[in-house]
């Protein structure tokens, strides 16, 4: 049975929401660089709301992050991903809340896939560590 993807039209999300701030924490906390987040809410194609992105130096820290923005979200807004990939090869970890789409990526897979210039409509915001 395949799960069906539904965008939450009433609970539209805002960089105020929690799980947003949770994301972006658990990012900063496991020391994610150049984190972004683009909104797509004025977008007709996009999937999501925003998608967060940040850099991690290696392996093992793309999966920490990883894990870490899941466990988070899960202590503090009781919810757990409709999808996630890229935890073997840990090149570039994609976590998918439905309104919100984490990447967390290697500094050579972001510069090779430019996400932010394939969504360069979406309002960008820079968030320090």
């Amino acid at each position: 049975m395949l799960a069906t993807r539904k965008r939450n039209s009433v609970a539209r999300l805002t960089r105020n929401s929690k799980i947003f701030k949770t994301i972006i924490h658990a990012i900063q906390q496991k020391k994610g660089e150049n984190i972004i987040s683009l909104d797509l809410r004025k977008i007709p194609e996009a999937v999501t709301d925003y998608f967060i992105i940040c850099e991690a130096t290696s392996t093992t820290q793309v999966k920490a992050i990883g894990d870490a923005v899941q466990d988070e979200v899960w202590s503090a807004c009781g919810e757990h991903p409709f999808r996630h990939e890229g935890q073997s090869g840990a090149n570039w970890v994609l976590i998918d809340y439905v309104n919100v789409v984490i990447h967390v990526m290697q500094p050579d897979t972001r510069k090779f896939y430019k996400l932010e210039d394939m969504w360069s409509d979406a309002q960008l915001t820079e968030h320090k560590g």
